[in-house]
């Protein structure tokens, strides 16, 4: 079976067991590790395999050949994206010093960038300027050396923006939070319906069960994918993004993702669709 995923931290750990045969019953993978913007539009384009990991902003585009399947993915509290400038806005923290601006963003359709804009239309007058979509582990080295204004990042930039001498401008996860009491919902594990979605479910929670039994036997194969990140920063990062919800969204879980869909729909920013389609 083919399966798509990116190769952060929380993504390998999650699949671990299932990618090395150590899930009872569960098919062969055959595996495509994609940043985030690639399996957007793998799925959105109809070229995607059975099963993949997208922003859940991307879900609109896809539920007519894609169910959301009720675990794997990436949903939770303190782990939202953030905005980042250069060390000429230190200490600034007016969202209005982007307007105008070139920002840098991880993907279109992707959950931050969501958040971005409802956040930019309501905080940043007359809105920013320029949007520049690149890999994100391109972001901050070209907010850091001048060639963007303003960076969206995700994922492990949350520890290691400093050192890039980057200055956090808004956490845009805590906005939600705030403003919404509920969850984040980031990153969607979604499978063509013609599948056995139940058998599916079962497998992938099997994943994560083993993961978390096993902590030490998927550090290698983390590690080989980490994008020369420190296993203290990959930890880090799998303690975030890897919890509750990976296992079971739960209604929680199901009610933050219809929030911000529901909320993006109604501004026009994701196509209208029917909540009922989540479930």
């Amino acid at each position: 079976m083919n399966i798509a995923f990116s190769p952060c931290p929380n993504d390998t750990f999650v699949f671990h067991a299932w990618v090395h045969g150590l899930v009872p019953g569960a098919p062969k993978l055959d595996v495509t590790y994609a940043d985030i913007d690639i399996t957007n539009h793998l799925a959105a384009n109809g070229t995607g395999p059975e099963v993949l990991k997208i922003s859940y902003a991307a879900l609109p585009w896809v539920l007519s050949e894609y169910a959301l399947l009720p675990c794997g993915g990436a949903l939770g509290r303190g782990c939202g994206p953030l905005v980042l400038t250069g060390s000429r806005h230190a200490g600034v923290q007016d969202p209005a010093v982007l307007a105008g601006k070139r920002v840098a963003v991880p993907s279109e359709r992707s959950t931050a960038y969501l958040l971005f804009r409802l956040w930019a239309a309501q905080q940043v007058p007359g809105g920013v300027g320029e949007i520049v979509v690149m890999p994100f582990h391109e972001i901050m080295p070209a907010v850091r050396d001048g060639r963007i204004d303003a960076g969206l990042v995700i994922h492990e930039a949350r520890f290691t923006y400093p050192s890039y001498g980057l200055q956090l401008l808004t956490d845009l996860g805590s906005w939600w939070e705030s403003d919404t009491q509920l969850p984040i919902p980031l990153g969607a594990i979604i499978a063509r319906r013609s599948m056995d979605l139940d058998a599916l479910a079962r497998w992938t929670r099997a994943s994560v069960e083993y993961a978390w039994a096993h902590p030490d036997a998927s550090r290698a194969y983390v590690m080989s994918h980490a994008q020369e990140l420190a296993p203290e920063v990959a930890q880090a990062h799998i303690d975030l993004y890897v919890n509750e919800f990976t296992v079971d969204l739960g209604d929680s879980g199901y009610g933050a993702i219809e929030a911000l869909l529901g909320r993006a729909a109604q501004e026009g920013l994701v196509p209208e669709f029917d909540l009922a389609a989540l479930r």
